[in-house]
């Protein structure tokens, strides 16, 4: 039996496996930047200072939605790789509950070189985005009704 949180788990170790398929570093951005144009487009409605990201060296915008006890999520950045991180996260949370956001951390890009290949702002910009995350999911939020 698979639990939500193993499931989690597989999409956390599913994504690790997509980075470490590139030797070069160049290549795993280019990954990363294609998570972001794969991004569904962000309505302008939703670019409000309350969406805003901050401690992000972009401009990042985060909505989540919550719906039949699941958290669905909307992102966009002015930047390709932030816009790329922040697909990243949208792409592992989308859909799980909050009981299952409050228990992650991101221990699991350890075993990517990632934060050792960002910038020092750009990692603080991913904890920032990571936490506005779990933030909304346990009701800081834009609710679906409104």
């Amino acid at each position: 039996m698979i639990t939500d949180t193993s499931s989690l788990a597989t999409a956390e170790a599913a994504l690790v496996e997509d980075l470490s398929m590139f030797d070069d570093w160049n290549d795993r951005y280019e990954y990363i930047i294609g998570l972001g144009r794969d991004l569904p487009p962000y309505p302008d409605a939703l670019r409000t200072e309350d969406r805003e990201v901050h401690g992000c060296q972009s401009q990042v915008w985060l909505d989540a939605q919550h719906q039949d006890g699941h958290c669905y999520f909307q992102a966009d950045s002015n930047a390709l790789i932030t816009k790329g991180l922040v697909a990243m996260l949208v792409n592992l949370y989308n859909g799980r509950t909050p009981a299952e956001i409050e228990s992650a951390t991101l221990d699991f890009l350890r075993g990517t070189g990632l934060a050792a290949h960002l910038t020092p702002s750009r990692v603080n910009g991913l904890q920032a985005m990571f936490k506005r995350i779990k933030q909304q999911a346990k009701g800081g939020h834009h609710d679906a009704t409104t």
